[in-house]
């Protein structure tokens, strides 16, 4: 196989690239996808659009498994 040109490297790594940020934002997709489905099996009608939104937000921020911590703490709610 010939040597490459540094033209020809240069456009073989960028079409890697594109491929592997395809393939990045189909497993985000995917995963996005699962969590959903997750959601659809609890009842979060019971909080507002707006404290659902800023619980996840919360809890990605730190991280899940501090969030879940902290939660884990707090009294049952009746």
């Amino acid at each position: 196989m010939p040597k490459m040109t540094e033209r020809d490297r240069l456009a073989d790594l960028e079409a890697r690239q594109r491929k592997m940020n395809d393939e990045l934002e189909s497993a985000r997709r995917a995963l996005r996808g699962k969590y959903a489905a997750m959601i659809a099996e609890m009842s979060v009608e019971k909080l507002t659009e707006k404290d659902f939104r800023e619980l996840l937000t919360q809890a990605i921020r730190v991280g899940g498994n501090a969030a879940l911590m902290a939660l884990k703490g707090l009294p049952t709610a009746t």
